[in-house]
């Protein structure tokens, strides 16, 4: 899936005319390219090998409409070529992470093909994590490994256990026209829950309300976060990442042995988003959205004679159909590409 920039380029002043269309209708949007380009990179340290595991989307746009309007392929790079020239970059100049490796492919196809207008690079990253040594419980020399126990300490030189937390992605985009190149970081599908400290009450109150108010509920959700750097020269890419990871889960979280109280979905989703405003000054906007993953009371009343007394242990799943609350955060100092 391809992000749009969560700061929009202006278009003041462009004109929309297609001066090549061959009648009274205009393109107004267009590109193609590779999707879905699945890679893996190993790295080799000696005995110590590292991985990284992409999915990578390739498009271009071009000056020119003529293979629109007349057939003529003479400009078009193929998607096969797209795809080629990821695994050959790779080869040439590694995998560090997805923001470094889609930067490299967005520079090349700019500075290859003079015919370019637009490059539009995403990847996603697939979760491996390291096997940790320490946990495998092996003891030296009987062979006899328990690998259910993974945590981050001593870590295997080259097994790696596949760990679906969440999706980490990102977005570049780069104009010829535009000397402002677009790199988008995101995390997609982190899934949370909390089973106390979250409460909704006093919401609009009118003839169509059935929901009463919920003074301590269980909070579930799956967080889509997405962030836009307004410069990337001196950005730790990972570092950044991370941080923002961390915030998530520590606004929704709070301290380990207190937690923190939630009014509502709404305040926690901009407590985040303002935290990562005031940690990474790099981070010019930033987009959240968190749909509601319910869990309602199973309701024990008329089973007394079976369970007597009240239930607060067991809960019903439902997922659909669920609120969603999402909200975008800029800095108020962002120059005309809002």
């Amino acid at each position: 899936m391809f992000a749009n920039p969560l700061q929009k380029p202006t278009t003041k002043g462009k004109s929309f005319q297609d001066r090549e269309a061959p009648h009274q209708y205009a393109i107004s949007d267009y590109g193609y390219g590779k999707d879905a380009v699945k890679i893996l990179h190993v790295k080799r340290d000696g005995p110590v090998h590292s991985i990284k595991e992409f999915e990578v989307g390739t498009h271009l746009k071009l000056y020119s409409k003529k293979d629109y309007f007349h057939g003529d392929n003479s400009d078009i790079v193929a998607t096969d070529s797209q795809k080629n020239t990821v695994y050959l970059l790779a080869k040439k100049h590694g995998i560090e992470n997805p923001e470094n490796f889609a930067l490299l492919l967005a520079r090349h196809f700019m500075q290859k093909y003079a015919h370019v207008e637009e490059v539009h690079i995403h990847v996603e990253e697939y979760p491996w994590q390291r096997v940790s040594a320490e946990e495998t419980g092996c003891q030296e020399g009987n062979g006899n490994c328990n690998y259910t126990n993974i945590n981050n300490r001593a870590r295997h030189n080259h097994a790696f256990i596949f760990t679906p937390t969440e999706i980490r992605y990102c977005d570049v985009v780069l104009r010829r026209t535009d000397p402002k190149q677009t790199v988008i970081s995101g995390i997609r599908g982190l899934r949370v829950l909390k089973t106390t400290q979250s409460s909704f009450v006093n919401f609009v109150n009118d003839e169509f309300r059935s929901l009463p108010d919920q003074y301590d509920r269980i909070f579930s959700t799956v967080v889509d976060c997405s962030w836009e750097y307004s410069n990337t020269d001196k950005v730790l890419f990972c570092k950044s990442w991370n941080i923002v990871k961390n915030i998530i889960i520590r606004q929704f979280a709070g301290d380990p042995n207190v937690g923190t109280s939630s009014p509502s979905v709404q305040h926690t989703l901009y407590l985040t988003e303002k935290e990562v405003l005031d940690t990474l000054p790099e981070v010019s906007v930033i987009s959240m959205t968190m749909p509601n993953k319910h869990y309602f009371n199973f309701d024990t009343k008329p089973f007394q004679a079976v369970v007597p007394g009240e239930n607060n242990e067991v809960f019903i799943p439902v997922d659909k159909p669920h609120g969603t609350i999402y909200a975008q955060l800029a800095r108020k100092d962002i120059a005309s590409h809002l």
